[in-house]
């Protein structure tokens, strides 16, 4: 008997431990190659791990919820091969033999007539208790137990004075629930402290006239999304925006290392995105080379990731700024926290029409707030102020990247 160890794969070095959140299979299930055994969780990703061969799981040794760490045995397979089905045979002929041992029991100890009241009361599989010879089940029994099982129905219901069904009020009972945070919302909760501890964090605010925005993609969206099978949004503007504004104010893309500043010369930008486990921020690399197809493709196939749990370990690594939209929430104005250890984060806003007075009129149009939020460390108020400003012009008159002025 070929007896495989299932092991916890090697973690980055930045993660310590993982929590198994999932087993998909249970001690006796036959497996083939590349079956998902297992999920472990991390606190950046969920982690699948397949069965390396064809064969039958034999033992689960940690069970779901426990903390487990790099090489560590979490349970074992028996291995099998093409030429050698005799484990998976035997176990099939096992299964069977219960099955028929169970059909066996009900045809023999069940009279034809307490048969077919267990079978149109669906009962087959219930436990009732037998006062007839030798324990057997009696009709008796049968319509005894049924009576219970809706006396217990009735309690488990209140009625009003006209009779008709309520339903418990779940938050009657003054009671509460605990559960463990999983390892991503420990992770964001560590973060959260660390931006808070560490940080000297101040905000500034601006609106842009969405308008100009707007109308470009009402234009062109249609042929973008025809062209490029991707749709048109409002990110890969901000994420154009952002960019130019960067390489103006390269310290807002560094950070304090020590008693150092780093400056990156390259691009990495953090989207936030909420996804089922929490909020996550992936990375798009090198976005001052993305085309706006380019950029609006990869968030669409890190949101659709995110929500199914296939990010790796490579969409998170690195990042100098991140971008946050709380307007697909509805969100008007938020201060959002920096995504520790960087300097800065921008947090854009839902779009609303507003009342704005323009050379000396008052008109209806789309206004989105922005806000920055920026280590006043490294960062100056005029710094962090004309950063946002570029933004708005750039929002505002898109032509400007492209004539680089």
């Amino acid at each position: 008997m070929n007896i495989v160890n299932i092991l916890v794969p090697n973690l980055p070095e930045s993660v310590t431990e993982a929590t198994i959140i999932s087993w998909y299979k249970k001690p006796g299930d036959i497996l083939k190659e590349n079956d998902v055994l297992v999920d472990l969780e991390t606190d950046k990703i969920v982690l699948e791990i397949p069965s390396l061969f064809d064969g039958i799981l034999k033992s689960i040794i940690e069970n779901k919820g426990k903390r487990v760490i790099s090489g560590q045995t979490i349970g074992t397979l028996i291995k099998t091969d093409s030429k050698n089905d005799t484990l998976i045979n035997n176990l099939n002929k096992e299964i069977n033999l219960k099955r028929e041992t169970k059909t066996s029991f009900f045809k023999n100890h069940f009279s034809p007539s307490v048969r077919r009241l267990v079978l149109a009361h669906n009962l087959k599989n219930a436990h009732i208790q037998g006062t007839g010879v030798k324990g057997r089940v009696t009709c008796d029994d049968v319509k005894k137990h049924i009576t219970q099982k809706n006396e217990k129905s009735i309690s488990d219901t209140t009625y009003n004075f006209k009779n008709e069904k309520v339903k418990e009020d779940k938050y009657s009972s003054r009671s509460i629930e605990r559960i463990k945070m999983t390892a991503l919302r420990k992770k964001i909760s560590e973060k959260l402290l660390k931006t808070k501890n560490n940080l000297a964090s101040l905000t500034t605010f601006n609106e842009v006239n969405m308008e100009s925005i707007l109308n470009l993609r009402k234009k062109y969206g249609e042929l973008f999304k025809k062209k490029y099978q991707v749709k048109l949004g409002l990110m890969s503007f901000c994420i154009r925006a952002v960019v130019e504004a960067l390489k103006q104010f390269p310290k807002i893309n560094a950070k304090i290392e020590g008693d150092d500043i780093i400056y990156y010369k390259y691009f990495d930008i953090n989207i936030a995105i909420s996804t089922p486990r929490g909020l996550i921020a992936p990375i798009l690399k090198n976005v001052d080379l993305m085309s706006m197809s380019d950029i609006e493709k990869e968030i669409q196939m890190l949101a659709l990731k995110g929500k199914n749990a296939t990010l790796t370990i490579d969409h998170f690594k690195s990042g100098n700024f991140t971008i946050t939209n709380g307007g697909i929430f509805g969100s008007l104005f938020s201060t959002p926290l920096i995504n520790y250890p960087q300097s800065a984060i921008l947090g854009i806003h839902a779009i609303k029409e507003r009342p704005m007075v323009v050379d000396g009129s008052i008109k209806v149009l789309p206004m989105m707030y922005i806000a920055l939020t920026y280590d006043h460390r490294l960062i100056d108020g005029q710094e962090s102020v004309g950063f946002v400003l570029r933004i708005k012009e750039l929002l505002e008159d898109f032509n400007r990247i492209i004539l680089n002025i």
